[in-house]
């Protein structure tokens, strides 16, 4: 009997492994790359932490070099990150904020690069997506949040807690408004974490299933070895398209920050 149990326990263990092998969730497992524990604190070296140093590396090394060696005739990288510079100012900060936006401009664009650099080099085969993970997006959103929220006390003091009450409303409802108000307030912190987490977890998968897809067909043989080309031609579609919007997920999470910050400097 003991025997048995073994045996299926192992049997168990083998098929949990070869499901994560050809489960689409397996590019996002991660594992310890340097183990490291400080007091009962388990602070290893994961494939997320890695990557993520890798970001913000790439992000520095990037910036600190075009910063150092501008020219009055742009390079090409020069040129890049004026555009990146332009964009961010113009379209992000000053759209969204009216008031005193230039002054956090430097926030506003480190995340964006951030993010950015995050969802391009889960583009690369064999590097690891730090933004599918709703621990890395939830922490960058709570970071953000809590700053916004530290900027709206330093400027109004208490009086920044009037956000809570939309303007014209009559006291006798506001036992029934403020909480309503508050809950949706936090709840901003969640949509900011989801949306980024979702959109790049999905389309990752969607990516590993076709070809997965694409693959089984191929190995089959015979007149599927032919129809394989369809699903292929739809990977390399999908692909420019998660490029796109590996963009576009650094340009929403910026813009809803810089809308979050312009309320608590505004209020109504």
């Amino acid at each position: 009997m003991q025997i048995w149990n073994i045996w299926v326990r192992i049997s168990l263990k083998l098929y949990e492994k070869l499901l994560m092998l050809f489960s689409p969730l397996e590019q996002f497992s991660i594992f310890k790359l340097i183990p490291i524990s400080f007091f009962g604190l388990d602070l290893s070296v994961t494939n997320s932490t890695l990557f993520a140093g890798i970001s913000c590396l790439i992000s520095f090394i990037f910036f600190n070099f075009i910063c150092s060696n501008a020219k009055l005739v742009p390079s090409l990288w020069q040129s890049i990150a004026e555009t990146l510079f332009e964009f961010v100012f113009y379209n992000v900060l000053s759209e969204n904020i009216k008031k005193g936006g230039s002054a956090y401009f430097p926030i506003i664009l480190t995340i964006f690069v951030y993010i950015l650099s995050c969802n391009l080099i889960g583009m690369i085969p064999y590097s690891f997506t730090v933004t599918s993970h709703i621990v890395i997006t939830l922490g960058l959103a709570i970071v953000a949040f809590t700053g916004i929220n530290i900027i709206g006390l330093s400027i109004h003091g208490f009086h920044f807690f009037s956000l809570f009450l939309p303007g014209g409303a009559p006291l006798a409802l506001a036992p029934l408004l403020i909480p309503i108000e508050l809950v949706s307030y936090s709840f901003r912190v969640v949509s900011l974490a989801l949306r980024l987490f979702a959109n790049m977890m999905s389309g990752h998968c969607l990516l590993k299933i076709l070809a997965g897809f694409a693959w089984t067909m191929l190995s089959a043989g015979g007149f599927l070895s032919v129809v394989h080309l369809l699903p292929l031609v739809v990977i390399f579609a999908i692909v420019g398209l998660e490029l796109s919007i590996a963009f576009l997920q650094a340009y929403v999470f910026s813009v809803l920050l810089c809308i979050y910050l312009n309320d608590a400097i505004s209020l109504h």
